[in-house]
């Protein structure tokens, strides 16, 4: 039985991506994550100095030589902050796509049944039961600290996420007229879903991805702080910001730096979050 082509529901227009991020409050997220991923992308052309190479100038304050001071190995603030910034994208970039690939991959089967769904959400339950601490834990107990663990931990934290807008999004969509129209002009379950369910119920996850990238941010940090992030010497932000906690009182500049590279990070993607969210719902 041929099917009669069917006209798809009207997908939010891509325009309105474009006007949301040239908002006010969009363009402000914009500029904060760009500036930040920047510096990080161009880290070894903008310091020009090892990371890791030490010296006798232990906690030494801003000056021509050394723009953020030095740490408590004399070793330079600016280029770890900067190849900190690198190596937190690098990870976070990494992990957010898995997570996402894995989360719309279980939603998707999730669609096939109701046993199938109860299953799915079942996992979902699990995952959002283990705090991020304790997952954090439980992942470096197996494998140990470094970059594959963080980047592990922030896929499976963002499962849920993708998993449940997605899921919902399908539950709304597929009841549509547009969908039933298909249905009942022969076209098989599997048809509606991917051609015309899918196309549609995927705009909240342009959303989901600016938030999970700024949990990805959190929880990279929270790791590195806690010692169970990337293996030292290597700069993250995280652990830059643990070193300091010792010295907060005597040398606040030390955490300055990287505090402020990581609040101008999850305040950028927070932002660019809001602005997409407000520009979908119009």
């Amino acid at each position: 039985m041929t099917t009669a082509a069917l006209p798809l529901k009207s997908a939010a227009p891509r325009g309105r991506y474009r006007s949301a991020l040239l908002s006010p409050r969009g363009l402000t997220g914009l500029v904060l994550v760009g500036a930040v991923a920047l510096a990080g992308l161009f880290a070894p052309l903008l310091t020009g100095t090892d990371p890791n190479t030490q010296s006798a100038l232990a906690l030494a304050g801003p000056s021509a030589a050394h723009p953020f001071g030095t740490d408590d190995l004399g070793r330079d603030l600016y280029s770890r902050v900067l190849h900190g910034i690198g190596t937190d994208l690098a990870l976070i970039v990494t992990a957010v796509p898995v997570g996402a690939l894995l989360g719309c991959s279980a939603a998707l089967l999730a669609a096939a049944s109701r046993w199938a769904d109860l299953a799915v959400q079942r996992a979902f339950d699990l995952l959002l039961a283990f705090p991020g601490l304790i997952l954090a834990l439980a992942v470096t107990a197996v494998l140990g600290p470094g970059r594959w663990p963080v980047v592990i931990v922030i896929a499976l934290a963002e499962i849920p996420g993708y998993g449940r807008q997605l899921r919902a999004g399908i539950l709304v969509q597929r009841e549509r007229e547009y969908a039933l129209a298909a249905r009942v002009g022969g076209a098989s379950r599997a048809r509606v879903l991917l051609r015309h369910v899918l196309p549609n119920a995927v705009d909240p996850l342009i959303v989901q991805t600016a938030v999970a990238l700024s949990l990805g941010v959190f929880i990279e940090g929270a790791m590195s702080f806690l010692g169970l992030g990337v293996r030292p010497p290597e700069p993250t932000l995280g652990s830059i910001l643990s070193q300091s906690v010792a010295y907060l009182a005597t040398h606040p500049t030390f955490a300055a730096a990287p505090l402020a590279a990581t609040t101008a990070l999850v305040l950028g993607f927070t932002l660019i979050a809001e602005a997409l969210n407000r520009g979908i719902r119009r």
